[in-house]
């Protein structure tokens, strides 16, 4: 899983709406929320949450994008937004479909 995109560090303008929801279109189960975009994930138990939870985590680092999440037993909860950047950029989609390939 390669992270495509800017190079680290590098300021990225914020997408416009229009180009949100193209991405969004094309990023299935996720949703906007405020300035991030986030989607939740369903597992049999605690144990499976937590492993996906640190597949994540794995997968944010070789990408220095690191998003939110929330865990609640069995639910995870990820939230993307570039805080750098002050809203939502195509790194943070390229993440959410990383994610997903997970």
């Amino acid at each position: 899983m390669g992270a495509a995109g800017p190079a680290r560090g590098v300021a990225v303008s914020p997408l416009g709406e229009a180009q949100v929801a193209a991405e969004l279109a094309q990023t299935p189960g996720w949703k906007r929320s405020g300035k991030a975009i986030e989607r939740t994930y369903r597992f049999p138990d605690f144990k499976a949450a937590m492993v996906f939870v640190n597949w994540v985590a794995a997968l944010a680092e070789r990408a220095n994008h690191h998003p939110d999440m929330t865990i609640r037993y069995n639910e995870v909860t990820v939230s993307v937004w570039t805080h750098s950047d002050g809203g939502l950029t195509p790194k943070d989609f390229t993440l959410a479909r990383g994610i997903d390939a997970l």
